[in-house]
């Protein structure tokens, strides 16, 4: 790669990771302080509550803080990969809960933004920070063991996270499930 094609590489980084992050740092916030004009984190946990997961209030500040803090450590280029870790948790989850079972498009009610989100935040996972990032100005390496322990957390609380009552519901008393849990 020739020395322009290799800053234009940097900066196009650089702008995906702003805007990604940046906007789900901006969701986060709405979710946890109420900034932005959102619900923060009591009605944030009415919401969580709603969709029938259990317990709302844990889950609530766990998804806002995946998505503001996994926002913010994407747009700084900071501790790379728990960042986009992070957005693609939150955005999984999201997927998961509040959008499984309709069609893909967002006008459906379906996962098309949470799976962009997850797709940006994969590259970046995967192609780094760019030189235009925190990272590289103060020679940081998050070591691969702790990006990979990061990751497992990440798919096991997706999997393994909240049911949805009104599954739980569906089932007869006594028995168990024949599927995964959450699915």
């Amino acid at each position: 790669m020739g020395r322009e094609e290799e800053r234009l590489s940097n900066l196009a980084t650089l702008v995906v990771r702003l805007v990604l992050g940046g906007f789900l740092a901006g969701h986060g916030a709405q979710k946890l302080f109420g900034s932005f004009e959102g619900p923060g984190t009591e009605g944030t946990t009415q919401m969580v509550e709603s969709q029938g997961l259990k317990p709302p209030k844990p889950w609530a500040v766990l998804g806002g803080a995946s998505e503001f803090g996994g926002g913010t450590l994407t747009a700084l280029g900071l501790l790379n990969p728990l960042g986009p870790i992070g957005v693609i948790a939150a955005m999984a989850m999201a997927a998961k809960t509040v959008h499984a079972g309709q069609p893909i498009w967002v006008t459906e009610g379906g996962a098309e933004f949470p799976v962009t989100n997850i797709a940006v935040a994969t590259a970046l996972m995967l192609g780094g920070p760019g030189k235009y990032s925190l990272d590289r100005a103060l020679g940081l390496r998050v070591p691969t063991w702790i990006s990979f322990l990061a990751l497992v957390i990440a798919i096991l609380a997706v999997v393994y996270g909240p049911e949805d009552e009104n599954q739980a519901e569906q089932e007869p008393a006594g028995e168990e499930s024949k599927g995964e849990p959450g699915e």
